[in-house]
């Protein structure tokens, strides 16, 4: 101890004697400190030697501190690089000249500090100095430039050095890779190959990158071939570009190959081709080359683990996100923010959202990446309220949210039709200045689309800066899903006049709108020359959809022809379109013929049984309705009940038939009991044949006046204030009943009524009404629901 601290005294003392000499520019007492240094061995010393620098370049002698810096076994870089800027200053303002050395190592400091601005005053000071033409000068600032500057500095430097060399031809086509300007790269290297300059490993290494950005695998596997026959060793930097643009190829063979021929397994390799596996879709490949590469001890850092997890989230293996977990806790990575948020997002893809939030709640960090990942996470899996929720949290963190995590919250606001939550996420929109983001621009106008409010939807789409496909489809969708068919077949003219050519998902929306527009014949057009105009082939949901139109027509057996020609085997949305048209036209054969291949392909799904059992009630045919209960009974099929929901103040209500568990159940009985009194003036009379209980009709009238949307309206016209729309969702299929007793409601109230049910957006103004259908034709199947079932 004795000896420890009488080193670490002597070491003080030296330096103060060092800053000493230093200060007064005393190159001579310097240079005997330095020998005393050198004879007592504490040359070593990294604070002894640190100060031996400052002291020689203090006294203009930067041959020597350069060497001293050279041989410093641990320096601290940065650390250096700010005195060297500072010594440079105190020099300049002490009116000493600096030399053409020093200004490269003082531009070289610069780019290390990526001070910019700094650099530009060296540059000044060359200029002003003659030094514009030293090349070791020339070739620092060209890299300056390229790595933390203008890369037309770097270029306008670079054109200026009379007679590059290797050095300046290397710094100008890494920048341009850097800046991702892969074009002239190549160009310059042809230049640089006429120029009579032979390019070395640094070279070719850029150019490797270059070929990889732009995807030239035959050019790359060209400069494969000159590193071969120049016997230029393959580093680990060679062979990362080479596996790197094979991979960005697709040509995984030759990646693994170039990586199987290095004598030594670098990291930077290793991590190159596993990245190529994950991005190439060769998960399996890539988790077994881990678990081998792991065994032989080539080690790991955060880009592997990504790369894993990756692949872990594709093939939804949760074991293998699990043990990379434990492994990220053994090493010390459970703490790296990337790390943190690829095992939130592949527990979330693996079904696993309960070890996501852990991942999540356990992590030391909360930034706006981790709530990123873990909303996502909620909205994917279609837990949309708790995404909300944790936006909520966010917010009193007073995190700034981005464009990602508005665009997952306004779709989520879409599926659970939260119009009001929603309108918040709008504004949070614009607080922030997000809506110059096309990807949130488009999110908005689906939410307002599929919300119902077609108004809404339309101004955002005129607001949606750049229009690509995702937005023509989402407007065009949203006139289709709300009964706006001749908007939405303009709509897609324009858009065909303005370059873009239609998707899928457009084609379907086309269809939806002729439908609702009752243009069977032009339907038929397009949906005929769907391949040969657009280059589309139809799938099962435009087939549902064209089924749909013409059964809706009562085009019936032109309908079951199209069933009967279809080039796959329909699917239950192909056969729930025609049991909804066999409920629409009371066609009792076929009917029968759709809710058995509906009941073969989901024997659970109560909703076909109750269509087919309406269909036999309006054909009269009770007793095939008493075999299809008993059928249910038997089958332990189970109804799903009728629930209706409407948002009021950021809180959601909920309501089944016959509902009394509300806090407000007295006023919503009595508020239902007088827009009963008020309708039945304007003409209502309950459609108590779409009921299909054997009971007595009064029985049958206290029922349907129960229905849970009766209920909800009820309620949303005493808790909103007068002339708010009423906005409620439906898990099934209004029913006739309903349906009429609103679009009176409507009238008598001077309200607009919007009802969202599995099928269809209802609109009820004034006593009239018009529907839009919901473009998901999944929903087609049956429902879950029914027309005329006890709501």
């Amino acid at each position: 101890a004795d000896v420890v601290a009488d080193r670490e005294g002597r070491t003080v003392k030296e330096g103060r004697v060092l800053k000493a000499c230093a200060m007064k520019k005393d190159v001579f007492g310097g240079r005997q400190i330095h020998g005393v240094v050198v004879v007592t061995g504490f040359e070593s010393d990294v604070f002894v030697a640190n100060t031996l620098v400052v002291v020689y370049a203090k006294c203009g002698e930067f041959l020597d501190s350069r060497r001293l810096f050279d041989q410093i076994p641990e320096r601290n870089i940065g650390e250096f690089y700010e005195k060297a800027v500072d010594l440079f200053k105190d020099m300049v303002g002490s009116g000493l000249r600096p030399d053409e050395f020093s200004l490269s190592n003082i531009i070289n400091a610069c780019t290390g500090l990526r001070d910019v601005s700094e650099g530009r005053k060296i540059h000044g000071y060359l200029v002003k100095h003659g030094y514009s033409s030293d090349p070791f000068s020339c070739n620092a600032l060209v890299d300056m430039y390229s790595k933390v500057g203008d890369f037309d500095d770097a270029k306008a430097v670079f054109d200026q050095i009379i007679k590059p060399d290797i050095v300046s031809w290397n710094a100008v086509i890494a920048g341009c890779v850097l800046h991702e300007y892969n074009d002239t790269a190549l160009e310059l290297l042809v230049k640089m190959r006429r120029a009579g300059i032979k390019p070395n490993m640094f070279t070719l290494s850029s150019v490797l990158k270059a070929c990889s950005g732009l995807g030239l695998q035959d050019l790359g596997q060209q400069f494969h071939s000159i590193l071969i026959k120049s016997d230029i060793e393959l580093d680990p930097f060679l062979c990362c570009g080479l596996i790197d643009i094979y991979s960005k190829c697709g040509e995984m063979e030759d990646a693994t190959r170039v990586y199987n021929m290095m004598p030594e397994k670098e990291l930077i390799a290793f991590n190159a081709l596993l990245c190529g596996h994950s991005h190439n879709d060769n998960d399996i490949e890539a988790l077994s080359l881990f678990v081998e590469e792991y065994r032989d001890g080539v080690g790991f850092n955060e880009t592997t683990l990504l790369a894993v997890l990756n692949s872990a989230a594709s093939l939804q293996v949760v074991n293998v996100s699990e043990q990379i977990h434990g492994l990220s806790l053994r090493t010390g990575f459970q703490s790296d923010p990337f790390v943190i948020n690829s095992l939130i997002d592949s527990y979330a893809k693996c079904g696993s959202v309960e070890k996501a939030r852990k991942v999540f709640d356990e992590s030391p960090i909360a930034d706006l990446a981790t709530f990123t990942s873990l909303i996502s996470a909620y909205a994917q899996s279609g837990q949309g309220e708790e995404a909300i929720k944790l936006y909520l949290i966010m917010q009193d963190l007073e995190l700034k949210p981005d464009s990602f995590i508005c665009s997952s919250l306004l779709n989520t606001s879409a599926s659970l039709s939260a119009y009001e939550q929603g309108k918040q996420i709008h504004v949070h929109t614009l607080k922030f200045g997000l809506l110059s983001d096309t990807f949130t621009a488009n999110s908005l106008v689906n939410m307002y689309a599929r919300c119902g409010s077609i108004d809404d939807a339309t101004r955002a789409f005129s607001e949606v800066p750049e229009k690509g496909i995702v937005s023509w489809s989402a407007m065009i969708g949203g006139f289709a899903q709300h009964g706006h068919g001749k908007e939405a077949l303009s709509l897609f003219d324009d858009m065909l006049k303005d370059g873009i050519a239609p998707n899928n998902v457009t084609l379907v929306s086309v269809l939806c709108a002729c439908n609702h527009a009752g243009l069977v014949t032009q339907a038929k057009q397009y949906f005929e020359s769907m391949e040969e105009v657009f280059g589309i082939k139809p799938t099962q949901e435009h087939y549902a959809c064209m089924i749909d139109i013409l059964g809706r027509a009562g085009k019936l057996d032109e309908a079951m022809d199209l069933v009967n020609k279809m080039p796959f085997e329909a699917n239950a949305s192909v056969w729930g379109a025609l049991l909804g048209a066999a409920k629409t036209h009371k066609n009792v054969d076929l009917g029968q013929i759709a809710a058995q291949k509906l009941m073969l392909l989901d024997p659970e799904k109560s909703g076909t049984h109750v269509l087919l059992a309406n269909i036999y009630a309006s054909a009269g045919l009770w007793e095939n309705v008493a075999d299809i209960r008993r059928l249910m009974k038997d089958s332990k099929v189970k109804k799903e009940p009728g629930m209706s929901w409407l948002e009021v103040k950021d809180k959601v209500y909920t309501f089944i038939v016959g509902d009394r568990s509300h806090s407000m159940t007295k006023e919503i009985y009595e508020k239902l009991e007088e827009l009963m009194d008020l309708v039945g003036k304007e003409g209502y009379v309950p459609v108590l044949e779409i009921d299909l209980h054997n009971v007595k009709q009064s029985e049958k009238e206290l029922l349907l006046s129960y229905h849970s949307e009766k209920l909800a309206v009820a309620f949303g016209l005493i808790a909103t204030p007068a002339r708010a729309p009423i906005r409620v969702k439906k898990n099934l299929r209004v029913c006739v009943d309903c349906h009429t007793f609103l679009k009176f409601v409507s009238k008598v109230v001077t309200r607009e009524i919007i009802v969202r049910d599995i099928n269809r957006f209802h609109h009820f103004r004034d006593g009239s009404w018009f529907e839009m259908v919901v473009v998901n034709m999944e929903s087609v199947n049956g429902g879950g629901g029914r027309m005329g079932d006890v709501g």
